[in-house]
C-alpha cells in the first residue's frame, strides 16, 4: 500500500530546509533587534477563540478544521491564524499587568485553512506574525510597519510597496457601516451569496470581496475617510507622518478592509509588484484591533496592533525576485575509513571534530577509497581525513585540504588546532580551543 501526503500540505525536505531556517534566522534576529519576545501557543484551541458571534470572515465561515472530541461537548478547532491565541494567552496569564506595556511578542508554526490549494495558499501552512498588545499609540502601528519593512527589505525584496488604510474608530465605522448599507440596498441581489451575509453581518467587508470587486457600483462606494472622526482623522495623520519622516514609502488605500473583522483603525498590507506571484501577491499584512483583548476577559480599554506573513508565500516572493537564501552547507570534514579494522577509531576522531564544533561525517556503508572520494565531493567537504591502519599504529591522521591540494599527516592530538588554523577563514566558527 502507497502513502501520500494529504491534499493541500507539503513536505519541505533537506533540500530547501536551509532556505527556511536561513529566513527564520532573519525574522528571529529582527525580532531580538526590536524586543520581541517568542511565544508558543497551542495549534488547537477552544472554537470559540476563533469563532466570536456575528464574524463574517471567509476564515471563520467555512475555512476551520473543527472537530469534537468523542463523548463530550468539546469543540476545539486547529488554529487558522495566530492573533487569537496569542491574545487569548496574554489575558489568562495576566500580562496585561506587566509595568512596560506594550507586550511585544512574536510566533512562528503551522496554521490550518481549508480552501482550494494553490500557489502560495496551502491548507496547512506556517505563518510568522509579530503582536503588539497594551497600549494604543500610532507610534507602535509605525513600530510593527516599519519592522515588517526591514525585514523584507533585508531579505532583498525589492518589488514591494506598503499599502495603508485606517477604519477609524467604533463611532467612525458605525456611522460608514450606515453609509455601506444605504449605499449597496439596491445593489445587494446582484452580489454573490457571500456579499449578501457580509451586507448584514459587516458590510465593510464588501469593499474585500475578490468576486464582486470590478462591479460598477464597488467602484462608487463610500470612503471611510468621509466618516472619520476628528480622533481617528489625528490617529491616521499620526501614524502617516512618523512614517514619511522614517522614509518608509506607502500608499493610502480606501477599500484595504482586511479579511478579519476584528480590525480597527490602522489596516495595512505589504504586497509584491513581481508579475510573477500573480494573484497570491499579498506577502504580509496585519492591523489594529481594539476588541478583541476585552473579548478575552482582559482590560476594556486596552489594544493591540500586529502582522502576519506566511513563509511559503515569501519564499515564492524570494523567488520570484531571484534571491537565493540557501547557503554552501559543505561539510567541515569527511572522516574515510581506509581498512576496516579502523572504524572504531575513525568514529572516534569524528566524534572529538563534533565536539569541537567541525561539521563533520564518515562512511558507513564499508565503501573504497573511490566510492568514500565521491561523498566527499558530493558534500562540499573542505577536508577529508584518511585513516588506516598505518594511522592507528602512529596514532595520527592524514588530512587532505581539498581548496588547497595539500595533504599532511598531524599526531591525532593535533588535528583540531590544525583545523582551527587552517580553515580559520570560515566564518561559521568560532572556536576556544575547548570543547562547545
Amino acid at each position: 500500500m502507497s502513502y501520500q501526503i494529504p491534499r493541500g500540505t507539503q513536505d519541505i525536505l533537506p533540500a530547501s530546509s536551509s532556505k527556511w531556517q536561513a529566513l527564520e534566522q532573519t525574522l528571529r534576529h529582527f525580532c531580538y533587534l526590536y524586543d520581541f519576545n517568542e511565544i508558543r501557543t497551542p495549534i488547537f484551541e477552544h472554537t470559540n477563540v476563533f469563532k466570536r458571534e456575528n464574524d463574517s470572515s471567509d476564515m471563520v465561515n467555512k475555512e476551520m478544521y473543527t472537530f469534537q472530541l468523542e463523548n463530550s461537548n468539546t469543540s476545539l478547532t486547529l488554529r487558522p491564524e495566530g492573533t487569537a491565541g496569542v491574545v487569548r494567552s496574554f489575558v489568562e496569564n495576566k500580562m496585561y499587568a506587566n509595568p512596560d506595556l506594550p507586550v511585544k511578542l512574536y510566533y512562528m508554526g503551522p496554521m490550518a485553512r481549508h480552501e482550494r490549494p494553490q500557489k502560495g495558499r496551502l491548507r496547512l501552512f506556517n505563518q510568522f506574525g509579530v503582536e503588539s498588545l497594551g497600549v494604543k499609540d500610532p507610534y507602535a502601528d509605525v513600530e510593527v510597519i516599519v519592522l515588517a519593512y526591514s525585514i523584507l527589505k533585508a531579505l532583498g525584496l525589492n518589488d514591494i510597496k506598503v499599502l495603508l488604510n485606517t477604519l477609524g474608530d467604533d463611532e467612525s465605522r458605525s456611522a460608514y457601516r450606515k453609509a455601506l448599507k444605504e449605499y449597496f440596498a439596491p445593489y445587494v441581489d446582484d452580489l454573490c451569496a457571500d456579499c449578501k451575509r457580509r451586507y448584514e453581518q459587516n458590510p465593510l467587508r464588501l469593499l474585500d470581496c475578490k468576486i464582486d470587486h470590478d462591479k460598477e457600483c464597488m467602484k462608487h462606494a463610500p470612503s471611510m475617510r468621509d466618516y472619520l472622526t476628528e480622533e481617528s482623522k489625528q490617529y491616521f495623520a499620526t501614524v502617516c507622518n512618523v512614517l514619511e519622516s522614517l522614509e518608509i514609502p506607502y500608499e493610502v488605500e480606501d477599500t484595504l478592509v482586511r479579511g478579519l473583522d476584528y480590525y480597527t483603525h490602522t489596516v495595512f498590507e505589504i504586497v509584491s509588484m513581481n508579475k510573477e506571484m500573480g494573484a497570491q501577491s499579498t506577502v504580509l499584512a496585519g492591523g489594529r484591533y481594539d476588541g478583541l483583548i476585552p473579548y478575552f476577559g482582559g482590560p476594556q480599554n486596552m489594544s493591540g496592533i500586529g502582522w502576519a506573513l506566511g513563509l511559503e508565500r515569501l519564499l515564492i516572493a524570494l523567488e520570484a525576485e531571484g534571491i537565493n537564501l540557501e547557503e554552501n552547507n559543505g561539510l567541515d570534514a569527511y572522516v574515510m575509513v581506509l581498512d576496516p579494522e579502523a572504524k572504531q577509531y575513525a568514529f572516534e576522531v569524528l566524534t572529538e571534530l563534533r565536539a569541537y564544533g567541525y561539521r563533520s561525517d564518515m562512511d558507513m556503508m564499508n565503501r573504497s577509497f573511490k566510492g568514500q572520494f565521491k561523498s566527499v565531493d558530493r558534500l562540499h567537504a573542505k577536508t577529508a581525513i584518511l585513516i588506516g591502519n598505518k594511522e592507528i599504529e602512529e596514532q595520527t591522521v592524514t588530512i587532505k585540504l581539498l581548496d588547497k591540494k595539500e595533504q599532511v599527516s598531524v599526531p591525532v592530538e593535533q588535528l583540531i588546532d590544525f583545523l582551527d588554523q587552517n580553515l580559520v577563514e570560515e566564518e561559521h566558527h568560532h572556536h576556544d580551543h575547548g570543547k562547545e
